[in-house]
């Protein structure tokens, strides 16, 4: 098992294991959005181990800029972005790209009608990991006609 701790990391109030990154069998198209750079690059290379095309966003304009480039399939709004911008874009991404759906990191499990999905604060990168793989249509139903 591998340990990636950064001061980024530290910072977000996140600690991160990063084990067995196997490949998923069906790659998503992810926009990984943070507050923090440091942040951002190390887990979007943990991301992309695992298998997905992930497309960087520091920040909220560089979130709506890339949404009007491109479709995704998942857009990641990370913890270190402002709670303001994680609750605002989530209701962006709907309305910038009706088919996109939303994870949004470090809440506090209240719910919010433009997030598909949550992870709580302090989860690890292996949640995360499991988190994508649920919202990755195709990989579940892979995984149920085992």
């Amino acid at each position: 098992m591998l340990t990636c701790r950064s001061a980024g990391t530290r910072k977000a109030g996140l600690t991160h294991f990063m084990a067995n990154t196997t490949k998923s069998t069906s790659k998503l198209k992810i926009l990984y959005a943070e507050g923090d750079q440091e942040v951002l690059s190390g887990q979007s290379v943990t991301i992309e181990k695992a298998g997905h095309q992930v497309s960087q966003a520091e920040g909220r304009q560089q979130v709506l800029d890339a949404l009007k480039r491109e479709a995704f399939d998942l857009v990641i709004l990370g913890p270190t972005l402002t709670k303001n911008d994680r609750h605002h874009l989530a209701y962006m991404v709907k309305k910038a790209k009706s088919g996109a759906r939303v994870l949004v990191m470090h809440t506090d499990g209240d719910g919010h009608q433009a997030v598909d999905a949550t992870l709580e604060t302090g989860r690890s990168m292996n949640a995360l990991l499991e988190k994508i793989a649920e919202m990755n249509p195709q990989a579940a139903g892979a995984a149920s006609g085992r």
